[in-house]
């Protein structure tokens, strides 16, 4: 898969503009013609790359289910100086995430429901198996947790989160650098609060 830095693929830039499409609009208000005309090609020209509308949303929300799994494996499997190291790394790339990838966020809100079962559970298993590696670092951070309370937490501090493209504009935001900075204070305050009950 290319970095943010490479040039993205044709496939890729179909992937990024279907996104903002569906995101904008909802799956069933954008039409093939016009995520083609997003990325300069005919709507049929898609056919090249996808089966489909469906085919696409399938690829963008297991995909990004995906991604946020092997990310938040390696960094599991990078930490070297500790729980509180391991558990700031998560956090920092759940931000980027967060703020990176606003539409998939929307998409996955909104449009989950219109995946195939086969699709909707296997998106479901890569992300129970992202939250395990959360629950197993917070844990680690704030032993005094059970399971099921550091369980809580997570998913508390996901929708924390995950609520950025909620904002009414992204120029609402006081600046990445400062938004990623109060963002990681909020998660790690709520991991204490939850840990302080």
């Amino acid at each position: 898969m290319a970095t943010r830095t490479d040039a993205p693929t044709r496939r890729e830039q179909i992937l990024r503009e279907a996104a903002r499409l569906f995101a904008e609009r909802g799956f069933h208000g954008v039409g093939v013609d016009e995520i083609g005309a997003a990325v300069g090609i005919s709507g049929p020209g898609l056919y090249r790359h996808f089966a489909g509308k469906d085919a696409m949303l399938a690829e963008l929300l297991v995909g990004i289910s995906g991604q946020l799994l092997t990310g938040g494996k390696r960094r599991v499997a990078e930490a070297e100086h500790g729980p509180e190291a391991l558990l700031d790394s998560l956090i920092e790339g759940h931000i980027d995430f967060a703020l990176d990838d606003r539409d998939l966020i929307t998409l996955h809100d909104r449009e989950l429901d219109r995946l195939r079962d086969s699709d909707r559970k296997l998106v479901r298993q890569l992300q129970r198996q992202y939250v395990e590696l959360w629950v197993e670092a917070v844990r680690k951070v704030y032993p005094e947790l059970v399971e099921a309370h550091a369980r809580v937490a997570v998913h508390a501090v996901f929708g924390l989160l995950n609520s950025t493209p909620h904002l009414s504009r992204p120029s609402s935001l006081p600046g990445r650098t400062a938004t990623a900075r109060m963002l990681h204070k909020l998660a790690r305050g709520a991991f204490a609060a939850a840990a302080a009950e």
